[in-house]
């Protein structure tokens, strides 16, 4: 492939692609008069332009490309006969010497930067270079997506559940409310590093804005909410990952085994069954609209489930699987199916659609007061709700990172709303088509699980691959999560991630412990995220973000009291909604 620099008239030639490097090898060189023609004024592209990191300029190798082999119906000259000229003189000193011999070619310093380039190929196709900072930049819909796929996580599945325990409408009120504040409060974190006067904060991320206003101590405090976010995050991993392989085990030995019925869960009859795991919560339960299943008793079964049980034998398996994966010195291979976690949710979106459709719609409002079937409207155990929520919302910490590859950086906080948009959308369709589908009745309202997927049976076609999928996609994303946890301690306490094997391998048991303990003793998965939600929460998104905006207007003599009263009423709302997690 022919290159061509636009500034200078001056000819490379890069050779054919070799995996993903490129290498430039210049064939002429020279400075015409004719400064302002192209090579391709009507066909530009930045396809390639990812790849001009790789640019080589020590190797050459010279080739040529005939005009008459460009394919282009366009009548504009594509090369200036001047270089045309000066392109075969060279060609033709490079036969005269070797190919080791240095001396006819053009010194590097000469070689046009990126910039300044056309890749031109043989097929009559020509590609503008991009610069090098430009060439990561990403479309104002790529950033959105990006936001809305790191932001959703686990804390979907609890959508249903956290409605319920507020009640229908006073949940979707939350929800809106917890959008919009957070929201708010990743503006002001995204815009911390503006804030700051003559120094260079372009690469600086929202912890060395804490350690600029409040020193070590902020900085070690967001290190340490960060590490609670992302604990609590594996945590909740490995409770569902142990409840997922539990299903799809259970599943898979039912269907070899010809057993059609051994759900022993309450629930609906028909086709489409939903069950309620504890009936108990129901003081009115209805025998004549249910169905009971009973458990095979055979042997065979008998030591399944002894061996095959969801709390007590599944969370210890699942050390022999993710124990040695954590104990990776890097994260690159599992980087690689960071994708899934999009189709993940687009799946179940695609469910609760198909549910909701095949269940209908089971909705009756009572505003204060519970029924037989259905829960009010407005619940005191709304702040369960705000605790998930502040983790459904939380990207604060990594907020800076993603806007800094937005291509259109005077867009940023249009995309951040449309981002947050997105997300509080699919929660509200998620968590109200769900509720208002859970068949009530003959089921109540208050059946509904904090992983919403356990209110269908084990036999459920969709929700086995749901299952199955999500626990391969988790598998790969745990060690991502141990990697990040293990960067930022390693880094702060031994200035190395990887230390040694023994720091790591010491590390990662700790974290599979608190995994194992918390799957073996308390398996509920909304409780998990509203408290981790709501102690990150409390730094990360209330008090960090208020208190770096007030101390930058008080040091540039901007700070008013509407400003500050409003700033510290959003403190004041973190540290109730963290309190108010110990009395639901």
């Amino acid at each position: 492939m022919l290159c061509y620099s636009e500034k200078h008239q001056v000819f490379h030639t890069i050779p054919p692609f070799s995996g993903n490097e490129f290498q430039v090898k210049p064939v002429s060189q020279g400075v015409m008069e004719d400064d302002g023609k192209p090579l391709l004024g009507s066909i530009q592209a930045d396809y390639y332009s990812d790849q001009i990191d790789f640019l080589d300029s020590r190797q050459r190798r010279p080739f040529h490309v005939e005009p008459r082999n460009i394919v282009e119906d366009s009548a504009q000259e594509r090369v200036s006969s001047e270089a045309s000229v000066l392109n075969s003189r060279v060609h033709y000193y490079g036969r005269l010497t070797a190919s080791s011999d240095r001396l006819l070619a053009p010194p590097d310093h000469v070689i046009p930067p990126p910039e300044e380039l056309y890749i031109y190929s043989p097929l009559g196709t020509a590609f503008k270079v991009q610069g090098g900072e430009g060439s990561s930049k990403n479309p104002s819909i790529i950033t959105i997506f990006a936001i809305w796929n790191t932001m959703m996580g686990t804390s979907i599945l609890s959508m249903p559940w956290g409605i319920k325990q507020s009640g229908f409408t006073l949940g979707v009120i939350i929800l809106i409310l917890m959008g919009l504040l957070t929201l708010y409060c990743c503006y002001r974190v995204l815009k911390s590093t503006k804030s700051i006067p003559y120094i260079d904060t372009s690469d600086w991320e929202f912890p060395d804005v804490c350690k600029y206003y409040f020193g070590s101590l902020g900085q070690w405090l967001s290190l340490l909410f960060s590490m609670v976010s992302l604990v609590g995050a594996m945590v909740v991993y490995w409770v569902l990952m142990s409840n997922f392989l539990f299903n799809t085990g259970k599943f898979i030995y039912n269907y070899v085994h010809d057993v059609n019925m051994s759900d022993s869960e309450f629930g609906t009859n028909g086709t489409e069954r939903v069950v309620c795991p504890y009936p108990d919560v129901d003081p009115h339960w209805n025998s004549t609209n249910t169905q009971h299943y009973i458990t095979d008793n055979s042997t065979d079964t008998v030591l399944f489930d002894h061996w095959w049980n969801k709390t007590k034998t599944i969370p210890f398996y699942l050390i022999v699987l993710l124990l040695p994966l954590l104990n990776f010195r890097s994260a690159s291979f599992f980087a690689r199916f960071t994708f899934l976690g999009t189709f993940s949710v687009i799946y179940l979106i695609i469910l609760v659609t198909v549910k909701a459709f095949q269940l209908g719609f089971h909705l009756e409002f009572h505003w204060f007061d519970s029924t037989d079937l259905f829960v009010p409207e407005f619940r005191l155990l709304f702040p369960q709700l705000t605790g998930v929520l502040t983790l459904a919302f939380f990207i604060h910490n990594c907020i800076i990172t993603l806007m800094k590859n937005n291509k259109h950086q005077e867009n940023n906080v249009r995309d951040l709303s449309l981002a947050y948009l997105l997300v509080g959308l699919t929660y509200l369709y998620v968590g109200v088509l769900i509720f208002a589908s859970f068949p009530s009745p003959p089921l109540y309202k208050d059946c509904i699980e904090p992983n919403f997927l356990d209110n269908f049976p084990s036999s459920d076609i969709m929700v086995f691959v749901a299952r199955a999928f999500l626990l391969f996609q988790m598998t790969t994303v745990f060690p991502l999560l141990g990697y990040l946890i293990r960067v930022q301690l390693m880094n702060h306490f031994f200035g190395d991630q990887y230390p040694s094997f023994l720091h790591v391998f010491i590390l990662n048991v700790i974290i599979v412990a608190i995994g194992v303990l918390i799957a073996r003793f308390y398996p509920n998965i909304g409780s998990i995220i509203r408290y981790s939600g709501a102690i990150c929460g409390l730094a990360l998104v209330f008090v960090f973000p208020s208190a770096v905006h007030l101390k930058a207007l008080r040091r540039s003599g901007e700070l008013r009291w509407p400003s500050a009263c409003f700033h510290v009423f959003l403190i004041v709302l973190g540290m109730a909604n963290l309190l108010a997690q110990f009395f639901m």
